[in-house]
């Protein structure tokens, strides 16, 4: 390759940037009130959760590098499970953004009700998500050039601030406050930890599209791997910082009950005005990653539909080239979560959707990564390549699994349902299959005959 176009392509600094950058969007901005009901035990749920996370981000990333057909974490899983294995990744994948863009649109509306105090009786915040969902849809329908454009801007929006708080907060951190915060409900270490496990893996879903910029990158063998640990670290690092520094800030009790923890410890730390200031950025953050994700869950349905593998409605576009019939029915299943999840409380409402999102992800993450093995095999990778990525990957998977026991039973118990129907659906297309091979076989059959 010439070093023209090498010098195009992005080096190892540029792609850890990217890969923090994409990690820390709205995952993390009502985390601070949600771990406050856990207390500051959950300090070490983070260093479990960073460690898992940086397993699954190499994982993802050999992944993408060995595997180059399209289709990401369903095209891993199809290399270790076959076929059907290929729709329930994406299918869960599917559902687990609906459910995602739900709790986003949560957020939004917590951080809104500083300005707008009568959204806050559960039917008023009901309308508040509905109203957000609605106008974030419509606005993708202007296809993704301006989704892509809306999206890196806003995003900064959360991101400073919550960098900021990492560097500057300390000199209004509280020891005292913080230790006394320590474990508020008096639970045995290995209960608290776990009821945090789900809340922090919340901040890093999305870790398996870290890899997805191999073809535009340097030395992509050596670089993508690196660039994934160090910008999952980097992330993990500021995620830490970020959640410790506001629990040794704003008393457990207020943060907990906060539904917008970010623009109240702003308050704390300079006035209301600042705080006022952070929390219509962390909105204004909120609505650019709905839309991204929003267009992603879209594409996902039109990937999955020109497979032949969902319902060929979602594969149809606008003139911009929007997925619009696979964005109203996506809608359509977002308010009927909305209206299924309403709550009396705003922080609990968003807890039960991170649960229920968190485990439905963890179906297709379990599904691919289980394929790198096969994958390593297929490719004919050194002694020593292979015992890495399988003892990684292998223990990606673990951390994984009991990333779904943290969920709770609850959530549990609501994503197996879900996924069990999507095994429903894939009995009608593995049918519609078995017909289609039986025409063509005929077919050709009688051009032989004849």
């Amino acid at each position: 390759m010439s070093s023209d176009a090498n010098s195009k392509k992005m080096g190892l600094v540029g792609l850890t940037v990217l890969v923090a950058v994409n990690m820390m969007g709205s995952g993390i901005i009502m985390l601070p009130a949600s771990l406050a009901q856990v207390g500051t035990i959950s300090l070490l749920s983070w260093v479990i959760t960073a460690l898992g996370a940086m397993c699954i981000a190499y994982t993802f990333a050999k992944c993408g590098a060995i595997c180059k057909r399209s289709g990401g974490m369903s095209a891993y899983s199809e290399e270790a499970h076959g076929k059907s294995s290929f729709f329930i990744a994406s299918y869960t994948y599917y559902v687990c953004l609906v459910i995602s863009c739900v709790a986003i649109a949560v957020s939004a509306v917590g951080y809104i009700k500083p300005f707008m105090p009568w959204l806050d009786t559960p039917i008023h915040t009901f309308f508040g998500v509905v109203a957000i969902l609605i106008v974030t849809m419509l606005a993708n329908f202007g296809g993704p050039k301006i989704t892509g454009q809306i999206s890196s801007l806003t995003v900064w929006g959360i991101i400073l601030p919550v960098l900021g708080l990492s560097v500057i907060g300390w000199w209004w951190f509280d020891p005292q406050t913080f230790i006394s915060a320590w474990n508020p409900h008096h639970d045995t270490t290995m209960h608290s930890v776990s009821s945090g496990i789900a809340l922090t893996l919340w901040a890093f879903l999305g870790i398996e599209s870290a890899g997805a910029n191999s073809d535009a990158v340097e030395n992509p063998e050596r670089n993508v791997p690196l660039a994934v640990l160090f910008g999952t670290g980097f992330a993990a690092v500021v995620y830490i910082l970020s959640t410790t520094v506001i629990q040794g800030i704003i008393p457990n009790a207020e943060l907990a009950n906060s539904t917008a923890p970010f623009g109240l410890v702003f308050s704390h730390m300079f006035n209301p005005t600042v705080g006022n200031i952070v929390t219509l950025a962390a909105v204004i953050a909120c609505i650019g990653s709905l839309l991204g994700w929003q267009f992603t869950n879209a594409q996902v349905s039109k990937s999955a539909a020109e497979e032949g593998l969902f319902p060929k409605i979602f594969a149809k576009t606008n003139k911009a080239g929007a997925p619009i019939m696979g964005m109203l029915i996506m809608l359509a299943a977002e308010l009927l979560l909305a209206l299924m999840t309403i709550s009396p409380n705003l922080v609990s409402q968003f807890n039960a959707l991170l649960n229920l999102a968190v485990f439905v992800n963890m179906v297709p993450y379990i599904l691919s990564m289980t394929g790198l093995e096969v994958m390593l095999r297929k490719n004919k990778v050194t002694p020593a390549q292979y015992k890495l990525g399988a003892t990684v990957g292998t223990l990606g998977v673990i951390y994984s699994i009991y990333g779904v026991y943290a969920c709770g039973a609850e959530a549990v118990f609501g994503g197996t349902i879900l996924t069990l129907f999507g095994y429903i659906f894939y009995g009608f297309i593995a049918a519609r299959d078995i017909n289609t091979d039986e025409v063509k076989t005929n077919v050709i059959e009688k051009e032989v005959n004849v």
